[in-house]
Parts: C-alpha cells; structure tokens; sequence
C-alpha cells in the first residue's frame, strides 16, 4: 500500500516522504494512529499545498542537526562507573546511560539514536559512540570510561568466625545420621557413652 508519511517514521521515513509499505503495517499502525495517509489524488493535492511548510521544517532540522553534532562532538563524556580491579565493569554503560549523562548536561538526545560500540561498555576505557542525527548526519562522541573499586563488604567479624566453626562443629556432633545403620551405630554409642559415666 501507498502511503503519505504525516510525520516522522522511525526506519520508515520522515513528513511528506511517500512510502510502499504492507498493508496491515499501513491500516493496523500508520494509519490509525496518523503517523500516515492513504497515498491518493486528494491527499497528494494536500501536500502539494504544505510542501513549503515541509521544506522548511526539513530546513530547520538540518539547522539543529548541525548545531547538535556541534555540540556533541566538543563534549568529552567522562562516566564513572563501579569496576573490579582489572578494570572489568560491574554494569554496563548502555545507549540509555549516555542519554541520561547527555541529559545532565542539557542535550537531549534519544537514546534509540545512540550506537554504542557492541551494544554496551564493559570495561573501562575510551570509547567514541556514534550518535544518529537528521537524515545521514552522524556525530561522534568520545567517551572515557574510568572504575572505581568497589570493596566486598565483610560480612562476619575474625572474631565470630571461631565461635560459628565451633557452632557448626557442635550441631554436627548432635546431628541426626541419616541412615537406620547410622542411627543404629549411634544409638549404641550413647548407650555406650552412658554406661562410662
């Protein structure tokens, strides 16, 4: 089916731009939602009309792109993150943690525009993620990567590891054997044990 994009389209194509696409995409999704319409005399005739109108906000999105890309490219991101001694991430620093580090710093940028190099960081180190602008415009960002160690936490005192080795010491002596022989042998020895006393 033809269609009419009435906006932008994500992978599909921006205002204005006329679109073979499968007909249940176009009545179950473009359509109903109005991201679309149908492609046909009336409609083309609209656009026609509003082709100044579109152009020039074409035009305006080139001028932001640029000065975006502008702005992208002198900024150093610079992410701490929690990390192991050799330098192996405890996370991972995702296209939505540079969105969000993007965002602190006033630009905002869609996270689903940001390519991360192998879907995510996990280590430390520079990095440069390509950021997907209007049309074919691309800007790269360089991100530095650095960990800081993050210490287990002790959980039990040198002091309570004797007396819990001698607890589970004790709670094995008076356990109950799990076999009739076991019990057997057990049974004997306290009878045993009693007789000594």
């Amino acid at each position: 089916m033809k269609v009419i994009l009435n906006q932008d389209v994500q992978n599909l194509g921006e205002i204005g731009d006329v679109k073979e696409v499968a007909d249940g995409y176009a009545r179950n999704y473009l359509l109903p939602r109005g991201y679309a319409v149908a492609h046909n005399s009336k409609n083309v005739a609209l656009f026609e009309k509003r082709k100044a109108e579109i152009e020039a906000i074409k035009e305006q999105k080139k001028k932001s792109s640029a000065s975006l890309k502008e702005k992208l490219e002198a900024e150093d991101l610079a992410l701490l993150m929690p990390a192991g001694a050799n330098g192996k991430l405890y996370g991972a620093v995702t296209n939505a943690t540079i969105a969000d580090e993007l965002l602190k710093k006033g630009i905002e940028v869609d996270r689903k525009k940001i390519e991360v190099p192998g879907k995510a960081i996990k280590s430390t180190g520079n990095y440069k993620v390509t950021i997907h602008l209007y049309d074919k415009e691309e800007a790269v960002l360089k991100v530095a990567v650095s960990g800081h160690e993050v210490k287990a936490e002790v959980k039990e005192s040198a002091e309570d590891q004797p007396k819990k080795q001698r607890i589970k010491r004790a709670r094995a002596e008076h356990a109950e054997p799990a076999t009739e022989e076991e019990q057997a042998a057990a049974f004997e020895a306290a009878i045993n044990a009693g007789r000594m006393n």
